[in-house]
C-alpha cells in the first residue's frame, strides 16, 4: 500500500505521519501561494461544499471570469470570417490563443494544428469521419478500428461510423495491448498500404488508471500492434481527462490525434474543445460535407469545391464560438498564475489522491472486513501510473456492496458531491465489476439504463462511486469524505460513535506543514452534514396547521382551524393501535416543497387531492426548486380557501399574500416548464408573489401553476383504465398520492429514539415524523410495512392502485418545521430497510365517478387487497377474506 500503513478501524489517518512515511517526497499546495487563501478568495462559492467530480468537471476562478468578463466590455469582438477592425481584432487573438494552446502541450504550428470543436466528443467523430479508413476487397482485408476497453463511450462510438464504412472494429483489453510488443515485429510489413488506427485513453476517466504514453512510439514505430495485421498503425490519444490535471509534451509523445475538452481543465467554458492534429497526418484526412468559411472556392451550380489550405479552416465549418476560444486565453493565465503550472497541479491532485487511497484501504470494520472496495489497476504508487481519481463501492461489515445510489444520497446529505455510475465507460465497468455482457443485456432488460439510480440487481452492482481531486482541492475535502465514509459505516457496528469536524483539528496543512488529522471519535448527536437553514427562521406557533371539512357544494369559508391534528380521535385509533384501518391525517401540499395543508376532509380532482402540487417555485432561469436545493421552502405555509377562491401564502416574518386559485384566461399568458422530466404547461403568478418570495429567500424567485388546460399523462398505466386514456398528473414527482402507514412510522421512530446516546429525549415525536415523508394520506394499520403488501385499496366508493413503493432521497433528512437537516432518518431507514430506504407507498385513481362530488375524509375505513402470491407473516389469517382485509 502506497504512503505507509495506516490503523486499522474507524481511526483518520494523521496526514503528517502519512507524508512522513511516503517513501518519496509529496507535494502539498502550489509553494509560497497560499492555497487557503485561493480557496477564500477564487472559489468562495465552495464554503461549505466539498466538491469531488473534477474528473467530471473541474470549477472556474472568479479571476478567470472576472478577466474575461472585463475583456468582453472592454473589446469589440465580431465574426472573424469578416474583414473589418472587430472582426481582425477576433482572427488574430483566436489565432493567439491556438499557439497558446500548443505552447501548453509543449509544442507548436510546426508539428501540430489546433482544430476547434464542440468538445472531445465533436473531435473523435471527426476523426472516425475523417480517417482515410479502407474496406476490404479482393485484395486486402481493409483498415482496423482498434480501441482499448477502458475506452469513453464517445470513443467506443466511433465504431458505428467505420462499421457503415464495413471496417473492422477490436476492443482489445489493456493486459492484451502490454502483450503485443513481442508480436509487432511480425505484423510489420513496409509495403502494406493499410491504414489502421488505435485510440487509448492517457488516463481512464473510471479508474485514474494512467496508460504508458510510450504506446504511442511503440505503436507507431511497428514494434507494438495492438491487432497482429500488416499496415500502418496511427494512434489517437484520448487525453480529455489526463490533460485536466497532468502535462502533456506532445513534442515527445506524438499522438497522430489528440482530442481535448477544455472545461476539463479550466472549468470554463463548457462545450468547447479541439483536436490537435499531427501535420503529418493531416494530408490524409478526408473531408465530405463543407460548411461556412471551409471552402477557398466553390460553384452553387456544380459538384465544384475547393477547400482551405489550413487544416483548421478546412475542419472548422461555420463560424466557431470565438467568445469561448477567447475566453480560454484567461483559463491560461489564471491556471498558471494561481498554480505555478501544470507539474504543480499534478503532484499536488496525487498527493491527495494517495492520502485518501492509503486511509480508505485502512478503514476496517471491528470484525476486520474493509469498509470499502477500490477499483484500481494501481497501489497508486506515483502519478506516472495513477491520476487524482478513486473509484470504489461501500461494503456492510459482511462485504456486501452499499448501491451507489444510497451512498451518493448520504454524501448529499454532508453536501459531498460525487460521481455515480459507470461513468461513461462501461468497458472498465465491467471488467472491474465483473459484470458480464450478458449481465449487461439482463440489466437492461430489468429497466436499468446508463446514468439512473438502480444501483443493485439481484444483489450485484451495477455501478460504482467515483471520487476526483482538481488543483483547488484541499485536505479539508479529502479528511470531510473519510469522515463521511465512517460516519456512514463504521459507527454502525458495535455503537461506535461518529465522527466530529472541528475548524481547528480538520483544516488544510498550514503553509509550512499540514496538521495531524484527529480520531474519528465523538458524541453521536454532535454531528451535523448541513446547517444552512436560519435557527430562528422556523414558523410561528400561532400559524394554523388544520382545516376541518371543506367541501365543494356549497362552499364553505376557510375551514374552522383547531390546534390538535384530527388524526387518532377522528379515527378512534391510537398511535400504533392494532385498530381498523382507517384514514388518520390527510395533507395536501399546494406548493410543490413547500409545506402541508391539514384538512379533515377535501374534494377529489382528476389529478388527486383538489389543487394538491399544483403550484411550484421555480428559480430565476426557470428551473423548479425543491428542499434539496432550498431546504427553506418547507417553512413556505399555503393555505387554502375554496369559497374566496384564493391560496394564502404565510411565512414568518413576512406579511401574508394571497393569490387566486385559478387563472384569468384573458390575461394569462402560459409558457413551459419542466417537472421531473415532463414538459408541463404553466403561467406566472404575478410580479406581486415573485417579490414576496424573492424577498424571503434573498433570491430572485416565481410562483408557477400548472395551467388547468394542460394535462400532464402519468408515465405508468392503471388497471381497470379505459383504452386510450391515461391518468393526468399535477406536479407531484411520480403519482397523485401517497401514503403512509402509522405502524410504520412508529417502528422507524423506535429505531430512532433507542439509538438516541442519552435515552431520556424523544428526538423524532411521532407527528415531526410523519412530515418528514410528505405524504397525503396517513392510515392506521395492523403492521409495519403491510402497505407494501398491497394491490389496490378502497375508500368508501373510492378505488385506488398502489403503484409501488416510495423510493426515498435526502429529502426525508430535513425537518418540516425548521428546515434544518438531520441525516439519523435516511441512515436509519437505508439500515433498517436493507439499503433499499422506501417509505410508503404511490396510489392512483382506478375508475373515478365525477358525476357526483367525490371526498376522502378522517376517519373513513381503509380495506386494503393483497397483492397475489404475497406472504406477510403479521397478518393474522383471521383477518383475511377472500383477500380483502377489513
Amino acid at each position: 500500500m502506497a504512503g505507509g500503513a495506516a490503523p486499522r478501524g474507524a481511526e483518520l489517518l494523521a496526514f503528517a505521519r502519512f507524508r512522513d512515511s511516503s517513501p518519496q517526497p509529496l507535494a502539498y499546495g502550489y509553494g509560497p501561494r497560499s492555497l487557503r487563501d485561493m480557496r477564500e478568495r477564487e472559489f468562495g462559492r465552495l464554503a461549505g461544499t466539498v466538491y469531488l467530480d473534477h474528473a467530471g468537471a473541474t470549477l472556474f476562478p472568479q479571476s478567470q471570469l472576472t478577466s474575461f468578463t472585463n475583456d468582453l466590455m472592454e473589446n469589440v469582438y465580431g465574426n472573424p470570417h469578416s474583414q473589418n477592425i472587430s472582426s481582425k481584432l477576433t482572427h488574430d487573438t483566436v489565432e493567439h490563443v491556438r499557439y497558446r494552446i500548443l505552447e501548453h502541450f509543449h509544442t507548436s504550428t510546426e508539428d501540430y494544428s489546433v482544430i476547434f470543436t464542440a468538445g472531445s466528443t465533436a473531435a473523435l467523430k471527426l476523426v472516425a469521419e475523417a480517417f482515410p479508413w479502407v474496406s476490404p476487397g479482393p485484395e486486402s482485408n481493409g483498415s482496423r478500428f482498434c480501441y482499448l476497453t477502458d475506452s469513453h463511450t464517445s470513443v467506443v462510438g466511433m465504431r458505428k461510423v467505420t462499421t457503415a464504412m464495413n471496417v473492422t472494429s477490436i476492443a482489445v483489453r489493456p493486459e492484451d495491448v502490454c502483450a503485443a510488443e513481442t508480436r509487432g515485429t511480425a505484423a510489420s510489413d513496409p509495403d502494406c498500404q493499410l491504414l489502421h488506427l488505435f485510440c487509448y485513453p492517457a488516463q481512464s476517466n473510471f479508474s485514474g488508471t494512467r496508460y504508458p504514453l510510450s504506446w504511442i512510439g511503440e505503436v507507431k514505430a511497428g514494434r507494438m500492434c495492438p491487432v497482429s495485421v500488416p499496415g500502418k498503425w496511427f494512434v489517437l490519444l484520448d487525453a480529455a481527462s489526463y490533460v485536466s490535471t497532468s502535462p502533456l509534451d506532445l513534442s515527445v509523445h506524438q499522438a497522430d490525434f489528440v482530442p481535448l475538452s477544455f472545461y476539463k481543465i479550466f472549468g470554463f467554458p463548457t462545450g468547447l474543445g479541439a483536436l490537435l492534429v499531427n501535420n503529418r497526418v493531416a494530408p490524409l484526412l478526408r473531408k465530405t460535407y463543407f460548411g461556412g468559411g471551409t471552402a477557398a472556392a466553390y460553384l452553387a451550380g456544380e459538384d465544384f469545391y475547393i477547400p482551405r489550405q489550413s487544416v483548421a479552416e478546412r475542419f472548422e465549418d461555420g463560424t466557431i464560438s470565438f467568445l469561448d476560444v477567447i475566453a480560454l486565453k484567461h483559463g491560461f493565465d489564471a491556471l498558471e498564475r494561481l498554480t505555478g503550472g501544470m507539474e504543480n497541479i499534478k503532484q499536488h491532485t496525487f498527493t491527495l489522491a494517495q492520502y485518501t487511497y492509503t486511509a480508505l484501504c485502512a478503514l476496517r470494520y471491528p470484525n476486520g472486513a474493509p469498509a470499502v472496495r477500490i477499483y484500481s489497476d494501481s497501489e497508486f504508487s506515483s502519478p506516472e501510473v495513477q491520476g487524482p481519481v478513486i473509484n470504489f463501492n461501500v461494503l456492510d461489515h459482511s462485504g456486501n456492496i452499499i448501491g451507489y445510489s444510497q451512498v451518493d444520497k448520504m454524501a448529499s446529505l454532508y453536501n459531498i458531491h460525487v460521481r455515480t455510475g459507470c461513468f461513461c465507460n462501461t468497458g472498465a465497468c465491467q471488467r472491474h465489476l465483473g459484470i458480464s455482457d450478458e449481465m449487461v443485456r439482463k440489466h437492461l432488460e430489468a429497466g436499468h439504463v446508463c446514468g439512473d439510480d438502480v444501483d443493485l440487481i439481484d444483489g450485484h452492482p451495477t455501478g460504482s462511486v467515483r471520487i476526483s481531486f482538481g488543483y483547488m482541492s484541499t485536505l479539508e475535502d479529502a479528511q470531510a469524505f473519510l469522515r463521511f465514509i465512517i460516519a456512514m459505516q463504521l459507527h454502525q457496528c458495535d455503537g461506535q460513535p461518529l465522527p466530529q469536524t472541528t475548524p481547528g483539528e480538520v483544516g488544510a496543512p498550514s503553509e509550512s506543514e499540514a496538521q495531524d488529522a484527529v480520531p474519528a471519535t465523538m458524541d453521536r448527536c454532535s454531528s451535523s452534514p448541513r446547517k444552512d437553514a436560519p435557527t430562528d427562521s422556523g414558523v410561528s406557533n400561532d400559524l394554523p396547521t388544520t382545516v376541518a371539512a371543506v367541501g365543494l357544494c356549497p362552499p364553505l369559508p376557510m375551514a374552522t382551524r383547531t390546534q390538535q391534528t384530527p388524526s387518532e380521535k377522528a379515527a378512534g385509533v391510537l398511535d400504533g393501535g392494532l385498530g381498523p384501518r382507517v384514514i388518520t391525517n390527510l395533507y395536501l401540499y399546494p406548493i410543490k416543497s413547500c409545506a402541508a395543508f391539514e384538512v379533515t376532509k377535501w374534494p377529489i380532482g382528476s389529478q388527486g387531492l383538489l389543487y394538491d402540487r399544483s403550484w411550484m417555485v421555480v428559480n430565476h432561469n426557470g428551473v423548479c426548486l425543491s428542499q434539496k436545493q432550498e431546504p427553506r421552502l418547507c417553512l413556505i405555509q399555503p393555505f387554502i380557501d375554496l369559497q374566496q377562491k384564493i391560496m394564502v401564502i404565510k411565512a414568518k416574518g413576512m406579511e401574508p399574500i394571497a393569490v387566486p386559485l385559478e387563472e384569468n384566461g384573458e390575461r394569462t399568458q402560459i409558457c413551459q416548464s419542466k417537472v421531473c422530466a415532463d414538459r408541463v404547461n404553466t403561467y406566472n403568478c404575478g410580479e406581486k408573489i415573485s417579490s414576496w418570495l424573492s424577498r424571503f429567500f434573498g433570491h430572485p424567485c416565481q410562483l408557477l401553476k400548472q395551467s388547468s388546460n394542460f394535462q400532464r399523462s402519468a408515465k405508468k398505466r392503471v388497471k381497470d383504465q379505459s383504452a386510450g386514456s391515461t391518468a393526468t398528473l399535477s406536479l407531484v414527482n411520480e403519482a397523485q398520492y401517497l401514503l403512509i402507514n402509522r405502524p410504520s412510522v412508529l417502528e422507524l421512530q423506535q429505531q430512532l429514539n433507542a439509538s438516541d446516546a442519552n435515552g431520556k429525549e424523544e428526538l423524532f415525536p411521532m407527528k415531526e415524523l410523519i412530515s418528514r415523508f410528505r405524504a397525503n394520506i396517513i392510515t392506521s394499520g395492523t403492521s409495519p410495512f403491510e402497505e407494501e403488501t398491497w394491490d389496490e385499496i378502497s375508500v368508501g366508493s373510492l378505488r385506488f392502485q398502489v403503484l409501488g413503493p416510495c423510493h426515498r432521497c435526502q429529502m426525508i433528512c430535513i425537518n418540516q418545521q425548521t428546515g434544518q437537516r438531520n441525516q439519523n432518518v435516511f441512515q436509519k431507514l437505508s439500515e433498517s430497510r436493507a439499503r433499499k430506504v422506501n417509505f410508503g407507498v404511490y396510489l392512483m385513481h382506478t375508475s373515478l365517478d365525477f358525476s357526483s362530488p367525490a371526498f376522502l375524509s378522517v376517519g373513513s375505513q381503509v380495506l386494503p387487497v393483497l397483492k397475489e402470491n404475497t406472504e406477510h407473516h403479521e397478518l393474522p389469517a383471521s383477518t383475511k377474506h377472500q383477500d380483502v382485509i377489513s
